[in-house]
């Protein structure tokens, strides 16, 4: 090897130079997007936090006056010696939101990652078709929300719904059930319908992570004698665990501002009422905008905090 072969290292200066550069390429191409991502979120996203310091109305939003915390915690002391609390922090509706949506979150979500793994691990599998059904698999969740809430509430009416009079005719229900009126299933009928529209979402990420394991692993693996179950867990889990976690926290934001499903197929129902339906509830159907504007921005702290947390998880988890 002669000494012209030989390439000296690149020197201290020349690769923090090369670092600035690429720096500043990055935020010349980043710069568009965060203007237009400022303008379209991060105003209207002010607007609502200074609001809910105010006694702003429908009618009055540009005469207000600031109160401070009133709308989140207020003391008020009467002449008889009385103490009230008042505010969204004290209200009982706004914490069985808080657990109403969480709840869903949590659930539908968690459900959706086990059946949108599978489903990828099945549409990941080589076979007739297979364009096709993974095609056909998306249908769901390219079917805009209110169309497909509107559609399972008809199937789930309890007078002429065909979910009603299929389970009647199988023998798995003896009377028909009023699944969206009914405190007792009304949470989990919304569930039922949210994992069956954005389950597709899932899977379709889960497998975009599948098709980039190699094949030789599962070859190697396959003449070791590995088991499946063993597979799965040692090899491809680990794998697309990345892109489960981009998906899962794609799902945990959509279902935790969930409005329209809830709007659409309970209206009004308690044990459904998210925190979005209810800060809707207070800006519009009550003209309590100023409140509703601070639970709209208590939404926004709690579900920047749960994907805070959510992320630091899946990160020493990916560790």
């Amino acid at each position: 090897m002669t000494a012209a072969t030989v390439r000296a290292p690149a020197r201290p200066e020349r690769r923090s130079e090369l670092k600035r550069r690429r720096v500043r390429a990055a935020l010349v191409f980043l710069a568009p997007a965060a203007i237009a991502l400022c303008i379209v979120a991060g105003w209207p996203l002010a607007r609502t936090i200074a609001f809910s310091f105010t006694d702003a109305t429908l009618g009055h939003l540009q005469s207000t006056q600031w109160v401070g915390l009133r709308n989140y915690f207020a003391v008020t002391k009467l002449d008889s010696g009385r103490i009230i609390t008042s505010g969204v922090l004290v209200d009982p509706g706004w914490w069985r939101a808080v657990g109403n949506t969480l709840s869903f979150a949590v659930v539908s979500v968690a459900i959706e990652a086990v059946l949108g793994m599978a489903i990828a691990l099945a549409l990941n599998a080589k076979f007739r078709g297979r364009g096709l059904i993974r095609a056909a698999i998306l249908i769901p969740w390219a079917v805009p929300t209110i169309v497909s809430a509107r559609m399972w509430s008809w199937m789930l009416n309890d007078q002429f719904g065909v979910v009603n009079d299929a389970l009647v005719r199988l023998g798995i229900i003896s009377h028909k059930i009023a699944w969206t009126v009914n405190p007792d299933t009304a949470m989990l009928t919304v569930i039922g319908v949210d994992v069956w529209k954005t389950t597709p979402f899932v899977a379709l990420l889960v497998l975009a992570g599948l098709q980039t394991i190699p094949n030789d692993i599962y070859e190697v693996a396959a003449i070791d004698g590995v088991s499946p179950i063993v597979t799965f867990f040692k090899i491809t889990l680990p794998l697309v665990r990345p892109a489960l976690l981009v998906a899962m926290i794609f799902r945990f934001l959509d279902s935790m501002r969930m409005f329209d499903l809830v709007y659409v197929l309970t209206p009004n129902s308690a044990q459904t009422k998210t925190m979005s339906a209810l800060a809707r509830e207070n800006l519009f159907d009550f003209d309590k905008f100023a409140y509703g504007c601070s639970e709209a921005t208590l939404l926004f702290l709690i579900t920047f905090a749960a994907v805070i947390l959510y992320i630091r998880i899946g990160r020493l988890n990916l560790a």
